[in-house]
């Protein structure tokens, strides 16, 4: 059975159920963080997770915002994404704050002989390090230095990347709830189970998530980058 990789969800219900209809007969799901911050269903969407997680096997870590929201923390945010951090903070129930205090920041797997290391960030600075697509192949040699596994899991980005150093790899799936490679399409990842990796995008009601963060007071550039996909 293949595994479904996704991140970067961002409180962005309309989106995550999107995606889940394509993935709902994938029995293994890797989440790699961010379910939370900028959008405006921050509770729908632990509350989405929490339900399918007793039904389908689901790894999900932590990322920075899921970090900055649980613990009280809004220092190194720009200013958009700080407001949204403690609007999150005051809307969001204890029992889901709880939930994403106990999400891991990292996690390992094996799958059909190869083995796996997710980290939203990257191994050097797990929450926080982007490994854009456009980096040197050197800087992914690096990271990779850091970890045993065959395979480095990411998010963080917002962009999708699959990036192949010798027999090992780096993989993103882009970003669920705000895309920032100028598709605004949800995005997702697949791997099969000979190993081969393949993206998708899938549209979804952008209008409704826009119009919710407005309706909630966020900033509205929350709401526009969704279309733009940036």
């Amino acid at each position: 059975m293949p595994i479904a990789l996704i991140s970067d969800i961002h409180s962005n219900l309309e989106a995550l159920k999107a995606v889940w209809k394509e993935i709902k007969d994938v029995d293994f799901v890797v989440c790699l963080g961010d379910l939370v911050g900028y959008g405006a269903s921050p509770n729908e969407v632990v509350e989405f997770i929490r339900e399918k997680s007793k039904k389908k096997n689901i790894l999900c870590i932590r990322g920075n915002h899921d970090n900055a929201i649980a613990f009280g923390i809004d220092w190194g945010f720009n200013p958009y994404a700080r407001e949204a951090v403690r609007w999150h903070q005051r809307v969001m129930t204890i029992e889901n704050l709880e939930f994403l205090r106990k999400l891991p920041v990292k996690l390992f797997f094996e799958y059909e002989g190869r083995s796996y290391h997710m980290v939203h960030g990257s191994p050097r600075a797990p929450l926080d390090e982007y490994l854009f697509p456009w980096l040197p192949d050197s800087e992914f040699s690096d990271c990779l230095k850091y970890i045993k596994e065959d395979d480095l899991l990411v998010g963080h980005t917002h962009i999708p990347m699959l990036k192949i150093i010798g027999r090992r790899r780096v993989i993103n799936p882009g970003g669920v709830g705000q895309p920032r490679d100028g598709d605004w399409r949800a995005s997702y990842a697949i791997i099969y189970e000979n190993g081969e990796v393949e993206f998708f995008r899938v549209e979804y009601d952008v209008e409704t998530a826009a119009r919710k963060i407005i309706k909630a007071g966020l900033p509205p550039f929350l709401a526009e980058r969704l279309f733009e996909g940036v």
